[in-house]
């Protein structure tokens, strides 16, 4: 016999080497390893990098693991080497109980891309359990008027191993009236029976005592004994008798605890002691003395305890009837557990890939598992996600799940997502088990800075202070962390005018404006540039914004006097003559101011005068006229002392001083000006031009009036006698400039001598020469006085 096991167990080991080369060759596909129960930790199962046809460096590239189910992990994959290395202890007995062959099953996840290879470990069984009675004394009564061949059940043993290491047979000592037989249930325990060899004499020997071994077929075999302890009884010839020898019964696993599930019952023709029955189990597991209760008389089988389809389906539970005088009749009563849907479906995440950039298509968020306990349709389940997410669910291998989203996603839309996985088995009533995940989305620079407006007015005083806040621009980027951080700088300008640094500087992190100089509006109005917003991604992405400084005018330049001239050696002298009518334009003061606006609006005012009430000056224009005629008792010589202001605030101002003399019998003729269309704009360049036309003109004259001199002098030595002498009035004469236009430009005048005849009394001109005051100022003065016929005037050009 022994032999025959070593046979056995040779053969099965050529058949796993068959199995496990096998798998070897299958490449990526589905392998069986197996190993031995209670192996150490370390131990090396298989090298799964050679397996899968992986080279060792892609497990750590792909991030392999190995995934089993249940709470502890009996693997571990080695990145270094691709060995599958035990890192926990096996029991066979505890994963799989009685199951054979005892399986786990195992899945090898790969990353990137993803990958699910299921595989099998097969748990090789090993002679570490003993068979064990559950009583260690039995006690029998048997009659001794028992034939031949009579069968007595003893309870059994149990050995937790299973096949070949489990139990196989059962042996009894000493064998004087007895044999033992082993007997093979249909749920594959093995019961021992005793076989009455010879006939019993109570009076000849009314006790036996008997030892029962039971042996496994391990190497080296186990085994296990209970005593039998033989009363031999006197003659009951009628033992309890039941109405089935076998009761089937099917009941749900949420039944009621206290309920009865089945009733058993038996007879015995026999009458007194011998004809009452009772119940007991017989040779009860602990197990089923937990879940059920037998009532002695009635026979009823009560339960105590809640079933549990999933860890026990069926009961095999016999029932012994025992009268009186000590017989018995037994039965069996086979238990099955109806699965009901009391286990709702089970999730198990095995991995999440949060966060996830927002450019990415396509990609793996989660991979779970689902199991449920239940069978049948209450352990079939389905899996869905919400319909409103870009996510999607698909389905791997066996009972594997991955969550992939659809497309790009835009984090500046919705940076987080919260997916609810439902899991729903098919049972009645249906249970739903959901799981929540989250995932993060990392942000991408796809957002370049946009500024709040796309032009920017700006407003800043002339004269301002160095270092001015003069205003802000602003920018938003809606990505985030260092995609969002501005940096704010001035863009290079196309005029080559503008020397853009020395006049504004930029806060690179706010966007703040500062004037590093003092602006004046005289010279610079308006400019213009761009400023650039730059975030800090990669690469990074930028915007500009034009931005326009419009500088605001100050009163910072009083009124200029154009005419008459301030800066003359001599004051300026009008002629008016004494017959001039009321509102005689004497003169017209000519003042202008860089300013503008309001502040270049000037008026004139007459401040002090020799005679109050003579002359008038209008607010408006600068004219100097005469409010009333003249008299004999006014003076000859008046000084008027202007001020001409502007509008500004506080206003600013210039005084000018004016002599007129009057003249006796000089009549001004009317000269009028053509109005000449003022054009503001060109206001600066008519300036310019007049400037350049005076001296010109000043230069030519001045060669003329030379030469008018000597004319001047030989015709007053040639003359005298005739004409009584030529002389000019006294006093100073300038010419004088009338702005008939009212722009505020000053044409040319000049100082002419004017000699009339004695006798004529139209007063007609003799001639016509300029003078040149500085240099005959006395001269002229003493002829003047002289000559009370020689008249001034002045002509404008």
């Amino acid at each position: 016999m022994e032999a025959r096991e070593e046979c056995f167990l040779k053969q099965r080991q050529v058949l796993l080497l068959f199995v496990f080369l096998g798998g070897s060759l299958a490449g990526s596909g589905s392998r069986r390893y197996s190993v031995v129960e209670e192996k150490e930790k370390g131990f090396l199962i298989a090298n799964l990098a050679k397996d899968l046809g992986l080279r060792v460096e892609e497990l750590a590239e792909r991030r392999a693991q190995a995934v089993s189910k249940g709470n502890i992990q009996y693997f571990h994959l080695s990145h270094q080497t691709g060995d599958l290395i035990l890192v926990e202890k096996m029991d066979r007995e505890e994963l799989c109980g009685s199951t054979e062959p005892c399986v786990l099953h195992f899945q090898i996840l790969l990353h990137d891309p993803l990958q699910i290879i299921t595989h099998e470990l097969e748990i090789v069984d090993v002679n570490d359990n003993a068979p064990e009675f559950f009583e260690n004394a039995m006690q029998l009564k048997v009659l001794e008027s028992s034939p031949a061949g009579t069968i007595i059940p003893l309870g059994n043993a149990v050995d937790l191993d299973v096949g070949r290491n489990g139990l196989q047979n059962y042996t009894i000592s000493p064998k004087s009236h007895f044999h033992v037989r082993t007997r093979r249930r249909r749920d594959g325990r093995k019961h021992p029976e005793l076989v009455l060899d010879r006939a019993l004499d109570r009076e000849e020997q009314p006790e036996l005592s008997l030892t029962l071994t039971a042996l496994d077929g391990g190497s080296p075999p186990r085994s296990g004994t209970a005593q039998v302890h033989i009363l031999i009884l006197d003659i009951n010839d009628n033992a309890p008798e039941f109405t089935q020898s076998l009761y089937e019964v099917q009941i749900l696993e949420k039944s009621l605890v206290g309920s009865v599930i089945i009733t058993v019952s038996a007879s015995d023709l026999d009458t007194g002691n011998f004809g009452a029955i009772s119940y007991v189990f017989f040779h009860a597991s602990e197990e089923i003395l937990k879940t059920f209760q037998l009532n002695p008389i009635t026979g009823d089988i009560q339960l105590v305890k809640s079933l549990d389809y999933e860890k026990i389906n069926t009961y095999e539970v016999d029932i012994e009837a025992k009268d009186g005088g000590g017989l018995s009749g037994k039965c069996t009563v086979i238990v099955q557990v109806v699965d009901v849907n009391d286990n709702p479906p089970e999730l198990t995440l095995t991995s999440v890939n949060s966060p996830i950039p927002e450019n990415s298509a396509e990609i793996v968020v989660a991979v779970f598992s689902v199991a449920d306990l239940d069978s049948g349709d209450n352990g079939k389940v389905t899996c869905s996600i919400q319909n409103n997410l870009p996510f999607i669910l698909k389905r791997s291998v066996e009972n594997f799940y991955t969550i992939v989203s659809e497309g790009a996603l835009d984090r500046e839309s919705r940076a987080e997502y919260n997916i609810t996985i439902t899991v729903t088995d098919l049972g009645t009533p249906r249970l739903t088990t959901q799981h929540t995940i989250t995932v993060q989305v990392s942000d991408v620079n796809d957002n370049a800075p946009a500024f709040t407006q796309t032009s920017y007015t700006l407003f800043v005083q002339e004269n301002n202070s160095p270092a001015l806040h003069i205003g802000t621009i602003s920018a938003t980027d809606s990505d985030s962390g260092s995609n969002a951080h501005i940096t704010y700088s001035l863009l290079p300008t196309h005029d080559p005018q503008l020397a853009l640094s020395s006049l504004i500087s930029i806060n690179a992190d706010n966007g703040q404006l500062f004037a590093l100089r003092a602006l004046d509006y005289e010279a610079l109005q308006t400019f213009e540039f761009h400023v650039g917003a730059t975030d800090q991604g990669s690469p990074a992405l930028s915007s500009q914004a034009l931005v326009r400084v419009l500088v605001l005018d100050a009163n910072d330049n009083a009124p200029f006097v154009l005419y008459p001239l301030q800066n003359a050696s001599a004051p300026c002298t009008e002629l008016l003559p004494r017959a001039a009518e009321p509102g005689y334009l004497v003169t017209k003061v000519v003042a202008v101011d860089r300013d503008s606006g309001q502040n270049a609006w000037l008026s004139f005012q007459l401040l002090k005068a020799t005679e109050p009430g003579l002359f008038t000056v209008w607010a408006h224009n600068g004219e100097v006229r005469t409010s009333r005629l003249l008299s004999e008792r006014d003076a000859p010589k008046h000084r008027l002392l202007l001020l001409v202001k502007d509008n500004g605030d506080p206003p600013r101002s210039a005084s000018v001083t004016l002599q007129v003399l009057v003249v006796d019998g000089f009549s001004q003729p009317y000269l009028p000006l053509p109005e000449v269309a003022h054009d503001p704009a060109q206001e600066d360049d008519l300036l310019t031009l007049y400037l350049v036309i005076a001296l010109t003109s000043v230069s030519s004259l001045f060669l003329l009036s030379v030469l008018l001199f000597v004319a001047v002098r030989l015709c007053r030595r040639g003359r005298a006698a005739s004409l009584g002498g030529c002389s000019v009035p006294e006093g100073h004469f300038p010419g004088h400039l009338v702005d008939v236009s009212g722009a505020g430009t000053l044409s040319q005048s000049y100082q002419y001598e004017v000699c009339l005849t004695g006798d004529s009394g139209t007063g007609e001109f003799k001639f016509l020469n300029p003078l040149i005051p500085n240099l005959f100022m006395e001269e002229s003065e003493r002829e003047i006085k002289e000559s009370p016929h020689c008249r001034s005037s002045f002509v404008v050009r």
